[in-house]
């Protein structure tokens, strides 16, 4: 057999922050889950764990504005159309579909982010009339903190979970196809063809990603500070 004239060679996907923030935002959410069931002394746990996904949250925003070329928004925001043909599985060469989130993996992705930041903003208010209220429930009446707590509790994790458990899906319906998505995940590099544009993932995003999770740090220590003054 005739060896391929242009052989897939590793291309930067996922720049570092770009990983660190996917590995961090699901050991978080597990701990959250978890902290939450046991209650008791836990509950420190899953406040802390609540303020560390509030951040993560917040930095993957900014970061999809700024941050490496296939972890920013603009390289996986779909049309319908785009949509359609890939479910019809005619999607087009130019939308290099294959290389970051495809239309149902940006799905997903938009769809976490958007439930988290729900979650994230119901805790800061909630009240459990028990032992626990988040650091801005005296903010909001106590009939918001009640409905807050009640979707935080209910609705909001399980939709969550539900999130989470078809992305586990997909990648294990990816693996059986012969696509490893996890791999890429923590070495950042796919095999793509030749001239398939890749990441910045230098020294200069680095220390840009470090600055922006010192700021999105301080913004979160300083939103949980307005419940202690």
């Amino acid at each position: 057999m005739a060896p391929t004239a242009n052989p897939p060679r590793p291309v930067r996907v996922w720049d570092l922050p770009t990983r660190l923030f996917h590995w961090s935002l699901a050991a978080t959410i597990a701990v959250c889950f978890v902290s939450g069931k046991v209650g008791g002394n836990a509950m420190q746990w899953h406040f802390i764990s609540g303020y560390v996904a509030f951040g993560l949250v917040v930095f993957r925003l900014a970061w999809g504005l700024i941050g490496g070329r296939w972890s920013r928004f603009a390289s996986f925001i779909y049309g319908p159309g785009a949509l359609l043909r890939y479910l019809k599985g005619r999607s087009r060469p130019d939308e290099l579909i294959e290389v970051g989130h495809n239309p149902l993996g940006s799905f997903s992705v938009f769809a976490l982010l958007g439930i988290v930041s729900v979650q994230v903003a119901t805790g800061l208010v909630a009240d459990d009339e028990i032992a626990n209220t988040g650091p801005l429930w005296r903010f909001v009446s106590g009939e918001t903190a009640l409905d807050a707590t009640a979707w935080h509790k209910g609705p909001g994790q399980w939709i969550i979970i539900g999130l989470v458990s078809l992305h586990v899906a997909s990648i294990v319906f990816h693996r059986l196809k012969g696509h490893n998505l996890v791999l890429p995940m923590f070495t950042g590099d796919k095999p793509l063809p030749p001239g398939t544009p890749a990441s910045a993932d230098g020294l200069q995003q680095r220390l840009m990603a470090l600055l922006l999770g010192a700021v999105v740090a301080a913004l979160v220590n300083w939103v949980v500070s307005l419940g202690q003054l």
